[in-house]
């Protein structure tokens, strides 16, 4: 069996490499504001999801130096509907240290990258690969299934990291580690998908030890995932005569920190729905909907059941919260679950 080579992955790269709007054209340098931002965007994220997203917030925010600058409500906003919420807010104190600390210009080592807010040994080595071509193993699990399938690797993911880096790292190239890095992320994107992977056509078919033994999609192994409890709780719509609608927001750490909702109950697996008047922000006839809304996070699925009350205009918002204009609800950052309760409620 023949050894994988980079040359043959970089050949199969310069005839298929995908247009990506933070990818430089070859031959061109990328730049790192935008290499960096696309990377912490992809982070749990798919690249057809953060095209558009990605799009509007460089012409949002062109430089490191607009996003470091602005109100971290508008950063918010821009990031809303892409989710892991603390992405965002660590993407707003990386621009600020950037800017701070290093005169608005990214280091262009690992080790500098890394002391960076929010990037991490992945971002730091794609980063430093991509827009500055360092010898640096970029890791996500795209290039974790590539590697596990090229070598066989029958360690269980996380643990078998380590191991992979190892084996980017020695088919590093010299001259071209920023391609090289792209090219792996296009191969497992593009052909060693996880599923029915396009083997007849990759690069590095003959060396592949996986496709050899045709057991290509039991690779990467992996542990079983624990499902979380789902948890409930109650949302509650609070509508003035004007139009206005009561929200608030969450605190900045901890999940969905720093975006806007509507008032909430706790979110338990052992929320009583029959007490939910007292988690009001308001005692008024709440008018509960015959339907709760579903979402789907990370660790646990969420059902709220949504409240619905008019009052007056010229309402006074209770303490830490306030009426937002139904002209400005746009402009609010709300992650997808608040979404969902809005348009339940008929105000989307």
């Amino acid at each position: 069996m023949t050894a994988p080579a980079a040359a043959d992955l970089l050949a199969w790269y310069d005839r298929h490499r995908r247009a990506l709007p933070w990818r430089a054209v070859a031959g061109e340098r990328s730049d790192p504001y935008r290499v960096w931002a696309s990377e912490i965007m992809l982070q749990q994220t798919t690249v057809t999801a953060v095209k558009p997203y990605y799009e509007r917030f460089m012409a949002r925010f062109p430089t490191v130096r607009h996003l470091a600058e602005a109100p971290s409500e508008e950063v918010m906003q821009a990031w809303a509907g892409l989710g892991y919420y603390s992405r965002a807010r660590n993407l707003h104190a990386c621009a600020q240290a950037v800017m701070a600390s290093h005169g608005g210009r990214f280091p262009d080592t690992e080790d500098g990258l890394r002391a960076l807010p929010g990037i991490g040994a992945y971002t730091a080595g794609a980063v430093a690969a991509i827009a500055f071509d360092r010898p640096a193993a970029a890791v996500d699990g795209n290039v974790e299934r590539v590697m596990t399938r090229l070598f066989a690797i029958e360690e269980v993911l996380p643990g078998a990291r380590p191991l992979v880096r190892e084996k980017v790292l020695a088919l590093l190239p010299k001259d071209r580690p920023g391609d090289f890095a792209q090219a792996l992320m296009d191969l497992g994107a593009t052909i060693c998908t996880p599923r029915n992977p396009a083997c007849g056509l990759c690069p590095w078919r003959e060396p592949c030890v996986a496709r050899v033994e045709g057991m290509q999609e039991s690779f990467p192994r992996k542990a079983p995932k624990k499902a979380g409890a789902t948890r409930y709780g109650a949302a509650f719509v609070l509508a003035r005569a004007d139009g206005a609608i009561l929200l608030r927001t969450r605190p900045a750490k901890g999940l969905l920190g720093g975006m806007a909702e509507v008032p909430t109950s706790e979110w338990s697996a052992g929320y009583e729905m029959d007490g939910a008047a007292q988690d009001a922000p308001l005692p008024l006839r709440w008018q509960r909907l015959p339907e709760p809304v579903r979402h789907v996070f990370t660790h646990f699925p969420l059902e709220l059941s949504v409240f619905t009350a008019k009052v007056p205009a010229g309402t006074a918002a209770p303490s830490g919260m306030r009426f937002t204009p139904a002209e400005r609800l746009g402009d609010e950052p709300f992650p997808s679950v608040m979404l969902k309760v809005l348009e339940a409620a008929g105000l989307r």
